[in-house]
């Protein structure tokens, strides 16, 4: 069955970074769009990143521009999110996602999410 295997996550001070990694299993991961979600406590879950099936285009949230890559190694069948120059605002659980439209079908996997608190 599908799977989506987030790790990664943990206690971080403001300024620090972290590396998130998200390993797939059961499905054709080279075919889907991936992105990382985070929700904070109290808030509605907010798209943070965006990479295409192929790698070859991101999008990123204004909050996160500049401070966190988005990337993905099909051959690992892996997605990852760095994140740099940490801020309080970005403690939440971080959520990754497979995407893909198959004409009017659309395909949405998740990830159990993993904690990032930063945090002094």
């Amino acid at each position: 069955q599908v799977q989506l295997v987030e790790s990664g996550g943990g206690l971080v001070q403001p300024g620090g970074s972290l590396r998130l990694s998200c390993a797939a299993s059961g499905f054709t991961f080279s075919r889907y769009a991936m992105s990382w979600y985070r929700q904070a406590p109290g808030k509605e879950r907010e798209l943070v990143a965006t990479i295409t099936s192929t790698g070859g285009s991101t999008n990123y949230a204004d909050s996160v521009k500049g401070r966190f890559t988005i990337s993905r190694d099909n051959a690992k069948n892996t997605v990852y999110l760095e994140m740099n120059s940490l801020k309080p605002e970005d403690t939440a659980v971080y959520y990754c996602n497979a995407h893909r439209v198959y004409g009017l079908v659309q395909y949405n996997y998740w990830g159990q999410g993993t904690q990032v608190t930063v945090s002094s």
